[in-house]
């Protein structure tokens, strides 16, 4: 892979240096977070670098040692779209940060789509094992990175929405379609809230959590209220009461299983506790599989059927 090219040099032609600077810590922080098992490397006895080392990020992306270790450094150097998207496989950049790097770099993404390389073609294929149980990645930000067809039904329609916008809290605070689903909204609110401002603290210099801040209290008045208490709040998972448009009331189990530090994407899985939300899940599945059968034939998608209310719905098998 060729390194040095026409691009424009980072920080040179009127651009501020601080951008070279943004970039640098923040290549320098995504390479601290990342265990050298998470990408195949052993680890050695003698390692104290956090993370990964300059000279394994450069092996990862096929790009020198030198020129890689100038970049930390905020040197004015060249860089190619093709060089930060090896960076950004090399560093399991989300989708997010992926956007991020490329505008501080000051160049436009080549392939925008990308899938994020934390979620592994055995990950996605152990989302799918998973059905019925609704399951999907979720990272520290509350980003939903993937997800499997009943967790993509479970509080909304997840795939017909930009994918900015599949985020937790963006969600739980805009979204009408999945406020509806959630049987105890403002215990919720307050409690997405609070796991936001907890993870936060680490954060806090970073531009995608800044922005995602941004937007929420530029788009809830209730947000703002709640997240002026300052209060935190833990992430362990708990039973859920969720009222899906399509079947009716489920009775879930909330579990975060993480896949590397405590701070990085966890695998969310919903659970049935009861026969009743067993089945529930199972109809949802079953409808998902009919409107998909439906749209590879050319037919109108399948009409959902009337959903019972209140309590009575959990007895319909």
């Amino acid at each position: 892979m060729t390194v040095m090219t026409s691009a424009p040099a980072i920080g040179t032609s009127g651009e501020p240096d601080i951008r070279r600077h943004e970039l640098a810590g923040f290549l320098r922080s995504r390479r601290e977070r990342i265990s050298p098992e998470q990408v195949g490397l052993p680890r050695g006895r003698r390692r104290r670098t956090p993370g990964l080392r300059r000279e394994e990020v450069a092996q990862l992306s096929a790009v020198g040692v030198t020129w890689y270790t100038w970049l930390e450094q905020a040197r004015p150097i060249q860089v190619s779209p093709q060089v930060l998207d090896a960076l950004a496989g090399a560093l399991l950049l989300d989708p997010t940060e992926r956007n991020h790097l490329f505008a501080l770099a000051g160049q436009t993404d080549p392939h925008p789509e990308t899938p994020c390389p934390a979620v592994t073609p055995a990950l996605r294929g152990l989302l799918d094992q998973l059905e019925p149980v609704p399951a999907a990645v979720q990272n520290s930000r509350y980003d939903f990175l993937a997800h499997n067809r009943t967790f993509g039904r479970l509080f909304c329609d997840l795939d017909a929405l930009p994918r900015e916008e599949r985020n937790s809290l963006w969600l739980a605070f805009t979204n009408d379609d999945f406020r509806a689903a959630v049987t105890d909204l403002p215990e919720v609110l307050a409690s997405l809230a609070g796991k936001l401002r907890a993870a936060m603290a680490e954060h806090l210099a970073e531009p995608a959590w800044k922005e995602l801040l941004h937007r929420l209290r530029t788009a809830s008045p209730e947000f703002r209220e709640i997240w002026a208490r300052h209060d935190v709040v833990d992430q362990s998972g708990r039973t859920k009461l969720i009222h899906n448009a399509h079947v009716g009331l489920l009775r879930l189990e909330h579990t975060n299983l993480y896949l590397g530090p405590a701070a990085g994407p966890r695998l969310v899985t919903y659970v049935p506790v009861d026969e009743a939300s067993r089945a529930g899940i199972e109809r949802l599945r079953a409808l998902i599989l009919a409107e998909e059968a439906a749209q590879e034939n050319g037919e109108a998608g399948t009409s959902a059927p009337a959903v019972p209310q209140g309590e009575d719905a959990l007895a319909v098998a």
